[in-house]
């Protein structure tokens, strides 16, 4: 084998996966374009909560909203839920989550985790119907308790993240707006 398919194999290889700190507190995201759900962890990674639901801004300010979630809650990672298709496959919206993560981890960092999140909401909403609550009252917490899903899917299952992608954008995550 040439030095070019050596080089070109090294850089098709996965990154290898984050490790989370097994011990603390870890926060969970369900990203959204205009709202964010967000959960946390007891710091025995047994149990998801729900915290908030967040309406997203710009940049900035989502930044440092999140900065203060993590201070508050003293976070030692991070839980992102990955929109994967019903079929396996990635699409566009998970390229733009698994940039969010990139910029997330780059400017806070923390450890970062990708889970599939496939039938979050689905689950969500199958919460709320048990707890029965009217329908007018299901979309506020609907983020936070996805959240709780990618979040507790995690705790229950931490050995089946989803690997990091090799490159992750073709601009540096800073540029990324994330104000949808």
């Amino acid at each position: 084998m040439n030095n070019q398919s050596d080089s070109t194999n090294r850089l098709a290889k996965p990154m290898p996966p984050v490790m989370l700190p097994t011990q603390g507190v870890l926060l969970g995201l369900d990203f959204g374009t205009k709202r964010m759900g967000v959960a946390v962890s007891n710091s025995d990674q047994t149990v998801a909560v729900p915290v908030e639901t967040w309406l997203v801004r710009e940049p900035a300010q989502n930044l440092k909203h999140l900065r203060e979630l993590i201070e508050d809650y003293r976070a030692v990672g991070v839980v992102l839920g990955l929109p994967i298709r019903t079929n396996g496959e990635e699409g566009t919206a998970a390229a733009v989550v698994r940039q969010f993560g990139v910029w997330v981890a780059e400017k806070t960092k923390l450890p970062l985790v990708y889970v599939d999140e496939r039938y979050s909401s689905a689950e969500a909403e199958l919460l709320i119907w048990r707890r029965g609550e009217s329908p007018s009252k299901r979309k506020q917490p609907l983020d936070s308790l996805a959240a709780i899903v990618i979040l507790q899917s995690y705790l229950d299952a931490p050995d089946r993240i989803i690997p990091l992608p090799v490159v992750a954008a073709n601009r540096p995550a800073s540029d990324i707006n994330h104000s949808g």
